[in-house]
């Protein structure tokens, strides 16, 4: 909080006539900014300011500017409830109590996507609440650094669109982090001599690249926004968080092989598993020769493919949460 809070009565003057003065009216300000979960601002966000006094003439409305900010001038001392509401996002209160001639500096107000039907057709469309989700996902990196966009923390989270699934592949694909480590995973595979087809020197190191960005492309497409798109299911991991451990370990494990439909209900995940045997098809096509999997192996590949999905899936329920940055609070996601 701002400023200084003086909570006894001023002492009394006299006026000319020797009549008493009245005391000044114990009031302050209420001040703060408005964002939405990515830390975006909100602007136009509806904000109402009531008093607890018996006097209600005090009670005001005001609403957000262009950054974001607020303010309430002259507001009676004592208690009061903030009530912040924007189209499209779930309504917050806030109370604090405000002494004279204090500056009572709001805590940032994060608002979360609506999710509740009703306040969805009154502010954004479906396609829209989404859109604004994938703008919270698209910020969740762990230690700040690695993406970590293929996670949701609302487990009522909206279906995405057909288009959205592309551009969350497409997001993370030519993510900086996403094109160093296919780069430092080419030079270790070159010092190895790993596909010894493509030969040495700089036209080696960049097949090599190519290659390994090729799975990279592949595999995140064909099981994140092909197979998603036509099978109508959520390449998203949801998650849990809550429970006890074997039972967020048990749903952790089971999201290898089941996932959330467009509907809304758990189902197989043939678009984990069918992206995994078609990624591992299509990279015969340009692998070397010597290096070029056979139909058994593909098969082999995708076993392991679903193995390390569920190991993922475990770091995503107990140990990913902490250092990802950004994230929602949740309720249980259960299948």
């Amino acid at each position: 909080m701002v400023g200084s809070a003086n909570q006894g009565s001023k002492a009394s003057g006299t006026s000319a006539a020797g009549e008493p003065l009245a005391a000044p009216p114990m009031v302050g300000n209420v001040s703060g900014t408005v964002l939405d979960q990515s830390g975006a601002v909100v602007a136009g966000a509806k904000l109402k300011l009531t008093t607890s006094g018996a006097d209600q003439s005090m009670n005001r409305n005001t609403e957000s500017g262009d950054d974001g900010q607020f303010s309430f001038a002259n507001v009676a001392a004592g208690a009061f409830q903030l009530t912040v509401s924007a189209a499209g996002f779930a309504a917050q209160t806030y109370s604090g109590i405000l002494h004279s001639e204090e500056t009572f500096l709001v805590p940032k107000i994060a608002l979360e996507v609506a999710t509740n039907v009703t306040e969805v057709k009154v502010g954004l469309s479906q396609t829209e609440v989404a859109e604004e989700q994938i703008k919270v996902e698209e910020t969740q990196r762990v230690l700040g650094v690695i993406p970590n966009f293929y996670v949701s923390y609302d487990p009522h989270a909206v279906p995405l669109t057909s288009k959205q699934k592309f551009k969350l592949a497409a997001r993370t694909v030519v993510d900086p982090f996403t094109v160093v480590i296919v780069a430092g995973t080419a030079g270790m595979l070159q010092g190895q001599d790993h596909f010894h087809g493509y030969g040495q020197g700089t036209e080696g190191y960049f097949k090599r690249f190519g290659a390994i960005y090729g799975d990279t492309l592949t595999g995140t497409f064909i099981g994140g926004a092909i197979f998603p798109s036509i099978l109508k299911q959520d390449p998203r991991y949801f998650y849990k968080g809550t429970g006890s451990d074997l039972s967020r370990f048990s749903y952790a494990m089971a999201n290898s092989v089941i996932c959330k439909g467009d509907n809304g209900r758990w189902q197989p995940n043939y678009s984990n598993i069918l992206g995994s045997l078609a990624a591992g098809g299509i990279s015969n096509l340009y692998y070397p020769t010597q290096d070029r999997d056979g139909a058994e192996l593909t098969f082999e590949n995708a076993g392991v493919g679903i193995g390390i999905t569920a190991i993922s899936n475990l770091f995503q329920e107990f140990i990913l949460p902490r250092i990802t940055p950004k994230k929602h609070s949740t309720e249980p996601a259960k299948p």
